[in-house]
């Protein structure tokens, strides 16, 4: 396990050389309209900034500005890793979290006790969003021809806890793999074509210790399957109802409901 940490800890020093020669910044609009236009997502009206805030999107249904944040840029070094960054917001809007944040907000307003309220957020946590999201990403990429791999990749040069670390452990290790596991259920062919970076094949080594442990927890592996079945049909029936209602997420369409009229 020591080498695991060793080959995720000397990423960093080689991540600023490769990136002064790819500005992703540059690439988001077009990256973007064709993450839309391959999955049949209208895009008539859609626009895509760069923000170094942390992106909101909660208000996306209404001025259909989508924004990326620049610090999740940084680790993009390609095409591919950029569509991730840009595919993984996109998954975020599609699944409604924003939105749903929103809706929280104003029935924070109303007479429903704050413990429903509280209730309702810890149900979704941030972790759980981003699985959702990475799921969703996944499928938006593989349909636009970008190697879904590389949002492991995006996700494990980031910056590692220092909990992780002492698990000799890759960040995001629980994301990146839960991708690898539906790349192989979903898009076994884009898994069997692997993704040439030296980050991905380090990634293997932690990967194949959690296949190994699969192999001998038959309930293990049983629940890993369950779960990436269960993601395989919520992101494609969110992305097929996110189109039906034409951009609109259950949690925009919840918002509009409650809030009409007034």
């Amino acid at each position: 396990m020591k080498k695991i940490l060793v080959l995720f800890c000397s990423l960093t020093l080689t991540l600023g050389a490769f990136a002064a020669s790819y500005n992703p910044e540059a690439k988001v609009s077009t990256i973007g309209e064709n993450l839309l236009t391959k999955n049949a997502i209208a895009i008539s009206g859609i626009k895509f900034e760069v923000t170094k805030k942390t992106p909101d999107n909660s208000s996306f249904a209404q001025d259909r500005v989508i924004s990326i944040s620049q610090d999740e840029l940084k680790y993009a070094l390609n095409d591919n890793e950029t569509a991730y960054v840009i595919a993984a917001e996109l998954g975020h809007i599609i699944a409604g979290h924003a939105s749903r944040g929103k809706l929280i907000s104003s029935i924070k307003g109303t007479d429903i006790k704050n413990d429903v309220t509280g209730s309702l957020v810890e149900n979704y946590t941030q972790t759980k969003e981003d699985k959702e999201a990475d799921v969703i990403s996944i499928n938006l990429m593989a349909n636009a021809n970008y190697n879904p791999l590389a949002s492991i990749v995006v996700l494990t040069r980031q910056t590692q806890t220092t909990w992780g670390a002492l698990l000799a452990k890759p960040a995001n290790a629980d994301r990146a793999m839960n991708i690898y596991d539906y790349t192989a259920y979903a898009y076994p062919q884009k898994l069997k074509a692997g993704y040439s970076c030296n980050e991905y094949k380090n990634f293997l080594t932690y990967a194949q210790s959690v296949l190994d442990s699969r192999k001998n927890n038959k309930k293990l592996a049983s629940k890993s399957l369950k779960e990436v079945k269960k993601y395989r049909k919520y992101s494609v029936a969110q992305i097929s109802k996110f189109k039906t209602r034409g951009g609109l997420s259950a949690w925009d369409a919840i918002y509009g409901v409650l809030n009409e009229g007034k």
